[in-house]
């Protein structure tokens, strides 16, 4: 039972069982790790694989640097080496790893060298290690190198260490997912030796190697750091291992860390540290971006900043979130609160002590208000720059607003000694602080403050006794002097603060409004075209550039749209709009994937797959999209992707109406056929089948009876096909109707004698009114209208009723009704007794005939310009009348067709 429950308790734990679930179909990416550069990570790489060779692995070499090394080329001897992908850069030609050769080959094994190398611009991954991912996507194991200084979230260590900047740098997160890593190890003093015996570099460039990067410190530093990452590494899988086979233990609780980014120069190294801490402590953090909303920044390079550190945050792993606020200290306390934060850290420059006077810094106020969490101070290498995330103007504005507010002042100082020559004029001061005031308004609150400190000078140099020094003679004046100064700055200090936030309003309300426009006349649009042009116009206006709309036609991209208009796109734009399709992912400019793109792409996704992408391209080069922005922009797709799915819904279900009506008229003429023809045959099939069997044995009057059957199912067929024929050429608009006069009366006359030679029973009276005008039509074809409108009352009257017919003029109209004594047709149906097949309920269907007739009359009619209905009942409960009316020669035929009864 204790051994039932101990295995019961056992069980895998459900994330490591995902996380090992999401690999299937994946292949395995194995790294040597280095120290540096000639610690032999080829070398050893080539080494095993010529292992697994032997083995009768299928290895292949996608790309080796042997760096002239002749030990190194030796070991690719008997390997197959896939050919470079040659690629056109600056008037030369480099050769770079083929992705595309590399999947068509599917090796069991792929050797990649240099696994952070920077790829030529045009490819479409800037970077070697999203080539190998694309690789191990398509379930090919791939082997790799890497240094040590390579990883991102050590770059500013490693420049600690060594003076040297690393410029190619691989996400940590990329080495995470690796299923091994393998330290390739060597002593510091074994490696210099190698490099002065030129097995590294050139004997001249190992010796400024040496001198420069290649130090025993350098190297024993770099060594420690690439041993520590491999052991952490080693602890992760162990535990990972772990947690798939259910075994206990004291796994550590979960941390979360909280780093808060803002746009100074020590952001980048807050943001590492907070990630090497993470990955120390596997667990999750977050980079948070306090936005002031109460203010707005104009300072487009501190935005690209900002920008840039949240993306450096996300490529290290972290989840990038941004607020707006009005207490950076006190929302970035209650975010922690909310979502479990058990660390926070932040960049500090410790100031001179009239900056502390004058301000707590937002360590100290966050530290003050988040007692019990633990808050990790990384001190600036300079308090050049205090880490805090407020705003401040750019280096361009500086000049600026100095002189706009020199000039406020020395134009108030102006004013007031012309006042005191004028007027008798106490006050002075004001006319300072109107100074101070306008400045606030218009260029906010650092020329305000600039303009305080300069009125304070100014007014105390003419105005304040003894005039033209900075001398004060009287203690009251010095203390109306530092009054003076304290309301200017409070005064322009909050014109100012109104002015930025009345700004920030302004700029949230435009979008805003941008929004709830688009929004309102997406869904007044009516088709896709509509759509696209206005998505195109929007998206366009919002990055002050150009937008392209690509839609997914026929399994590939086609331009819908674009503002403005284009036919065409380059071909690294067309690569990365299908990547960005296919991955649903951004691409294209402002990305990693084929960032040298004119466009930047973003999917439009739906809940059912990806209906295209748009591009966006900003009219000034290098200007990058702020999170505003993209905000917007992504609201907008969002949108429109929901739009253009009604849109194409719309169409769905239309075209479904369309299949379904087609459907129950193949099903009514496939009833109608298989009954009108059947029926008829078997009657003629009949009478012959006897007529020879019996022959001259049967009496003449039953042979006489035989053939008269056989010749009305006969005519009947003959009627049935050219009803058929009438309604196939209606429909195809073949049918060919003279436009000649037609006499009315004449017209009725003959089609009720033609009535009265086909069913002689049925009593027809005519009342044909005098001075009947003519009307343009074709008269056989209008007869045979009449007749199928008496035929129709011959089915479904009695035989002792009377069929009426009136003929007469009304204005430009003439009138033609059939009445009948009939059952009556019930409300619900007047409408459908012109359509094809239809049958009245109750009656004979032999009797009722093909259900073609009227429905054959109603098309003659309305290609003569007129129209048709019906009326029931229209006396005790019974009968029906069939109106039509058609327009008088030489009428407007387009009035009088939707001209009403007279």
């Amino acid at each position: 039972m204790v051994e039932a429950r101990a295995s019961q308790d056992r069980r895998p734990s459900p994330n490591a069982l995902l996380e090992l679930a999401a690999t299937e179909g994946r292949g395995k990416l194995k790294v040597f790790l280095g120290m540096a550069p000639g610690v032999g990570k080829t070398y050893a790489m080539l080494s095993a694989a010529r292992a697994l060779k032997a083995q009768g692995t299928d290895v292949v070499v996608g790309l080796i640097e042997t760096h002239g090394r002749s030990e190194t080329a030796a070991l690719l001897e008997g390997l197959e080496v896939l050919p470079r992908r040659p690629v056109p850069y600056r008037n030369r030609m480099l050769l770079e790893f083929d992705v595309d050769a590399a999947i068509a080959r599917r090796p069991a094994l792929l050797l990649v060298d240099e696994f952070a190398h920077t790829n030529a611009p045009g490819l479409v991954h800037p970077k070697r290690y999203q080539d190998v991912e694309g690789v191990l996507q398509a379930g090919i194991d791939v082997w790799s190198t890497l240094n040590i200084q390579h990883l991102e979230s050590l770059n500013d260590v490693v420049a600690r260490i060594t003076g040297v900047t690393v410029h190619e740098t691989v996400p940590d997160k990329v080495l995470e997912r690796a299923d091994e890593v393998v330290v390739v190890d060597l002593p510091p003093e074994e490696l210099i030796q190698r490099l002065k015996e030129g097995k590294v570099y050139l004997p001249e460039n190992a010796r400024r190697a040496i001198d420069q990067f290649f130090k025993p410190s350098n190297l024993t530093a770099l060594r420690e750091l690439a041993l520590r990452r491999t052991a952490d590494r080693v602890d992760e899988q162990m535990l990972a291992e772990l947690r798939r086979q259910g075994i206990e233990g004291p796994w550590p609780t979960a941390e979360r860390i909280l780093v808060c980014v803002g746009s100074d120069e020590i952001a980048e190294t807050v943001v590492r540290t907070a990630g090497r801490m993470a990955q120390a402590q596997k667990c999750d953090w977050i980079a948070l971006n306090l936005r002031r909303s109460d203010r707005e920044t104009a300072d487009k390079a501190e935005l690209k900043r900002t920008d840039k550190v949240m993306r450096l945050a996300e490529r290290l792993g972290a989840t990038s979130v941004r607020i707006n606020s009005r207490d950076l200290a006190g929302d970035a306390v209650a975010y922690a609160r909310r979502n479990n934060i058990t660390q926070i850290v932040l960049g500090h420059a410790p100031g001179g002590w009239y900056r502390r006077l004058l301000r707590q810094s937002l360590a100290d106020r966050i530290i003050e208000k988040a007692p019990g969490l633990s808050i990790t101070l990384v001190a600036a290498a300079s308090a050049k720059t205090p880490p805090q995330m407020r705003m401040r103007p750019a280096l361009s504005l500086v000049a600026t607003q100095t002189f706009v507010a020199l000039a406020a002042v020395a134009l108030a100082a102006t004013l007031g000694v012309a006042f005191e020559q004028l007027v008798p004029f106490p006050n002075v001061s004001m006319v300072f602080l109107l100074a101070v005031l306008l400045c606030a308004v218009r260029y906010g609150v650092w020329t305000a403050i600039a303009a305080s400190l300069l009125s304070f000078l100014a007014y105390n140099f003419f105005f304040i006794d003894p005039r033209y020094t900075l001398m004060v003679a009287q203690p009251h004046e010095l203390l109306s002097l530092v009054i003076f100064l304290i309301v200017a700055v409070a005064t322009g200090s909050l014109a100012g603060r109104l002015h930025e936030q009345a700004d920030a309003t302004r700029e949230r309300a435009e979008t805003t409004q941008a929004l709830f426009e688009f929004t309102r006349k997406l869904s007044g649009a009516p088709s896709l075209d509509d759509v696209i042009w206005l998505l195109s116009g929007q998206c366009a206006n919002l990055v002050k550039g150009q937008s392209v709309v690509l839609l997914v036609r026929n399994g590939d991209l086609a331009i819908e749209g674009g503002w403005p208009p284009m036919d065409e796109l380059p071909t690294a734009d067309w690569a990365a709009a299908r990547w960005a399709c296919s991955k649903r992912e951004p691409a294209g400019h402002f990305t990693e994937t084929m960032p040298t793109a004119r466009f930047h792409f973003r999917p439009l996704s739906t809940s059912k797959g990806v209906l295209g992408v748009v591009g966006v391209a900003p009219d000034v080069a290098g200007d990058a999209i702020t999170s505003a922005t993209e905000g917007a922009l992504q609201s907008f797709i969002d949108q429109a992707a929901l739009a253009i799915e009604r849109t194409r819904l719309v169409d769905q279900a239309a075209k479904s109406e369309t299949a379904a009506e087609a459907e129950r008229l193949r099903s009514s003429l496939l009833s109608s056929v298989s009954h009108d023809l059947k029926t008829p045959l078997a009657s003629i099939i009949g009478s012959v089948t006897s007529l020879r069997q019996l022959g001259n044995r049967m009496p003449k009057a039953s042979q006489a009876e035989l053939l008269e059957t056989i010749e009305e199912e006969a005519q009947r067929l003959a009627a049935f096909v050219s009803n058929l024929l009438d309604m196939t050429r209606l429909e195809a608009g073949a049918l060919d109707i003279k436009k000649e006069l037609v006499d009315v009366g004449d017209a009725v006359r003959r089609a009720a004698g033609r009535a009265a030679k086909s069913f002689p029973q049925r009593k027809c009276a005519l009342e044909i009114r005098a001075g009947i005008p003519p009307v343009r039509g074709d008269t056989d074809l209008f007869e045979q209208v009449l007749f199928n409108l008496l035929d129709n009352a011959n089915k479904y009257a009695g035989p002792a009723s009377v069929t009426r017919v009136l003929a007469g003029a009304a204005g430009d109209q003439v009138t033609v009704d059939v009445e009948d004594q009939g059952p009556g047709i019930p409300d619900g149906d007047l409408d459908r007794v012109f359509e094809k097949f239809y049958r009245a309920g109750g009656v004979d269907r032999r009797a009722a005939g093909t259900g073609l007739g009227l429905s054959i009359a109603a098309g003659i009619v309305k290609a003569m310009g007129g129209t048709v209905r019906a009326e029931s009942p229209i006396a005790n409960g019974r009968g029906t009348r069939l109106c039509i009316r058609l327009p008088v020669a030489g009428a407007d035929a387009g009035t009088q067709k939707n001209s009403g009864e007279p």
